[in-house]
């Protein structure tokens, strides 16, 4: 009896062990890879998803960056199951080898699940580029307009704009012809009186 029972538990825990040996481990979701491409691009890779997932590349490159996803099941693969994080790292020292991480690279195949069937490949979906100064370039365009309208404008105002000169009054040369009153005038009366006599002479000559 007690041999039965022994059995019976030595049974249960060999069961138990099968049965964490075929529950597949913890697939990784969400995580981060980063690398750089043979043309010094630098990349990060995330993966999202459970049975089908999903791969985003993000990448740097001189001026530029670039993105693309990739689809598929590699769930399907038992060796992905098995270790995820094998195969992420495969896939990302196969991206390694190329000038660009999205280019050329339609499918992307690891060593572990050759076998696999076709549904398990990763297979882009989508890809795109943008450059990293392309909003700096537009404000600087839209400056440069600026500072050449303000040019336009204030050279028209110059060339608009009359010339004031200066009014220059005539030199007087002197008190116009000098009549015949202030002539006898000067001739019969003091200097100081000149004016008067004059203005005398003039009224009994008038």
């Amino acid at each position: 009896m007690k041999s039965f029972a022994l059995l019976c538990l030595v049974m249960i825990c060999g069961m138990e062990g099968l049965g964490q040996r075929l529950k597949p481990k913890k697939r990784s979701n969400g995580e981060e890879i980063n690398f750089r491409t043979k043309a010094k691009d630098v990349c990060t890779m995330s993966m999202t998803g459970d049975e089908e997932m999903k791969l985003r590349i993000e990448c740097k490159s001189q001026g530029m960056s670039y993105w693309c996803e990739f689809n598929g099941k590699p769930s399907v693969c038992r060796a992905f199951r098995n270790n995820p994080k094998i195969y992420w790292n495969q896939i990302a020292a196969e991206l390694r080898k190329l000038p660009h991480a999205c280019e050329s690279t339609q499918v992307l195949k690891t060593t572990m699940c050759q076998k696999a069937p076709t549904e398990a490949l990763m297979k882009q979906i989508a890809a795109g580029m943008e450059p990293e100064d392309l909003a700096n370039q537009d404000k600087a365009v839209q400056k440069t307009s600026t500072s050449m309208g303000g040019a336009e404008r204030s050279s028209v105002k110059k060339i608009g704009k009359p010339a004031i000169l200066p009014l220059i009054k005539p030199t007087q040369h002197g008190q116009g012809p000098e009549t015949e009153a202030m002539k006898l005038a000067r001739e019969h009366c003091w200097e100081s009186l000149h004016g008067f006599c004059s203005y005398i002479i003039g009224i009994f000559r008038g």
